[in-house]
């Protein structure tokens, strides 16, 4: 599939409308170690302001989310139960909210060098599915840092290409998210079907039917 670099303004809409678009993207990082690449199989779209219970701006503007509404293309990181680093691309013009949640991806360049942060200490074996697999996981492979909140995608130390075409994509609930948030109301997650890098589906004990 041909892969281009997109214009920021691909990022304009609603999460919930280039959630499509990133499926099959690639996202590059690049350290001193030297560069992780994934292919994104899996997002959930997030907005906020009163619509979504399920987001982090869902009653509005804090010091935490505020890269939330800092225009399209940018970062969002966050640091979530105390132990784990997520990411997400920020999408809609500034001022609104709306973000898409890097859940899955498979390892595409540097496979070695996410396989040495995955394993840790350890040196256990990481299956090649598994390397990016969960929004945690794909961080600690990308080598993403929590300090990084705000980055511009579309500049060093990070690239972004989109595929030329979507390819075929499933929706449902997201997976993990309390409340209302994680009903069948709002099926935003996305992913390839079929792909084993995509995380399997979890329902929070406390989400609303």
């Amino acid at each position: 599939m041909t892969l281009f670099r997109p214009g920021r303004d691909v990022f304009l809409p609603s999460a919930l409308e280039v959630a499509p678009r990133l499926l099959g993207a690639v996202l590059r990082h690049e350290t001193e170690e030297g560069a992780v690449s994934v292919r994104i199989t899996e997002v959930e779209a997030y907005v906020g302001d009163g619509v979504d219970p399920g987001s982090h701006s869902f009653r509005g503007r804090t010091k935490r989310n505020a890269v939330m509404y800092g225009g399209p293309g940018r970062l969002y990181t966050y640091f979530t139960y105390g132990m784990h680093v997520c990411a997400n691309v920020v999408c809609s013009p500034e001022g609104v909210s709306s973000a898409l949640l890097l859940r899955a991806g498979e390892v595409v360049e540097g496979v070695e060098l996410a396989e040495r942060r995955r394993s840790g200490p350890s040196g256990r074996a990481i299956p090649s599915r598994d390397l990016a697999r969960g929004p945690a996981r794909l961080v600690v492979a990308t080598g993403i840092l929590l300090s990084e909140n705000g980055s511009d995608l579309f500049a060093p130390p990070f690239d972004l290409l989109l595929p030329s075409a979507p390819p075929d994509y499933e929706t449902g609930p997201r997976t993990g998210v309390s409340g209302a948030g994680g009903s069948v109301t709002f099926p935003w997650r996305f992913w390839i079907p079929g792909d084993p890098t995509v995380s399997p589906y979890k329902r929070h004990p406390r989400s609303h039917d």
